[in-house]
């Protein structure tokens, strides 16, 4: 790294500097910055930091100039981050990126080896926009893999009426997770949050790089997002009438979302982490009664716009339901992909 430069981990010290770097490269990169300070704590030395390796990188005044991040996401699948400072020369930027992305192949084995797998998937993105990173990440074995629409809605407040929406169609009943209004540290109804996960799971299934989680570890990763809220979870369940015992009713589809910080309008937003349908409910109109459930709550909670994203190349058709909705591409992201096979790591540590 050069004579003077330093590179620990992360720690609770270091979370105002992070905060400040990544908000330099998103607005170097993309135009603005979205991160917040809550966010990067969480993911150091938060409900987060447990399934993260960090690896900061100081110049010889001390001061934070790039940071890699390991998080393992799923069995076989890991999130690798690596942020560098806009303000550095080419050279030095590129040469800080390439230890952070040889130290990530290296902490990501090491995850890997954990879990007792042979082979593991580094997953790393970047926004559409960066040609400097996808440098980086091509440099480094990467291949570009998906783009992503990060959307947006804006929420009018009469859509918090009773009748802003249609309602769902015969037989399907949206409703929230039983015991989302439990008290701070308990959980909602256990079967709820199964009946969530395992919709979620069966609806992904035929989507690009899904990775099966298990159930406590997706409770546990959703749980430490800063906005996450258990009232923000819903259940679509169908009643069918046509089975041998006579009615039956069944959980179809399942949206999750969080609570966005406040905008340049001062107002919270809404963001759809997952919404699922599974497969032989689709075309019934309930991904849309999902996310016309959510809009409306958004409205009723004075807040001014829910966002989410979506694979452009979804194979459900979601990105035309989204824009039948009224949502617009704010920007593009990118997912980059390598595997690595766990014998074949470098020892780059630190």
């Amino acid at each position: 790294m050069g004579r003077g430069w330093t590179e620990s981990a992360a720690t609770s010290d270091d979370v105002d500097d992070l905060a400040a770097l990544l908000a330099r490269h998103e607005e170097a990169a993309r135009g603005w910055s979205s991160s917040g300070r809550d966010a990067v704590a969480t993911d150091v030395v938060g409900a987060g930091a447990a399934a993260r390796r960090h690896l900061v990188a100081r110049d010889r005044e001390g001061e934070v100039r790039a940071w890699g991040t390991v998080h393992d996401r799923a069995a076989g699948r890991v999130i690798v981050s690596v942020v560098v400072d806009p303000t550095l020369a080419a050279a030095q930027a590129s040469a800080l990126a390439q230890r952070l992305f040889d130290w990530a192949e290296h902490a990501a084995v090491a995850v890997a080896r954990e879990r007792g797998l042979a082979v593991t998937q580094l997953d790393s993105g970047c926004f559409a926009d960066d040609p400097r990173q996808q440098e980086w990440l091509r440099a480094s074995g990467f291949r570009p893999m998906r783009s992503w629409w990060q959307m947006t809605r804006p929420v009018d407040p009469a859509e918090g009426s009773e009748g802003a929406f249609a309602p769902p169609a015969p037989g399907v009943v949206i409703r929230r997770v039983r015991g989302a209004d439990a008290a701070d540290g308990a959980l909602p109804d256990a079967d709820d949050l199964r009946t969530v996960h395992d919709v979620l799971e069966a609806s992904f299934t035929d989507h690009f790089n899904s990775h099966e989680e298990r159930f406590e570890e997706f409770v546990a990763r959703l749980r430490a997002d800063p906005g996450h809220r258990w009232d923000h979870w819903w259940i679509a369940e169908l009643t069918r009438d046509d089975g041998p015992d006579g009615a039956s009713v069944e959980p179809v589809g399942a949206l999750v979302s969080s609570v966005l910080g406040a905008g340049s309008s001062g107002h919270e937003g809404s963001y759809v982490e997952y919404l699922g349908v599974l497969a032989g409910a689709r075309g019934r109109g309930v991904a849309s009664s999902l996310l016309h459930t959510v809009v409306a709550d958004a409205a009723r909670r004075g807040r001014d716009r829910v966002g989410l994203e979506v694979d452009a190349d979804n194979p459900t058709g979601a990105a035309r339901l989204y824009l039948a909705a009224g949502f617009v591409t704010r920007y593009v992201t990118q997912s980059w992909h390598r595997d690595v096979p766990v014998d074949a790591a470098l020892d780059v540590s630190p």
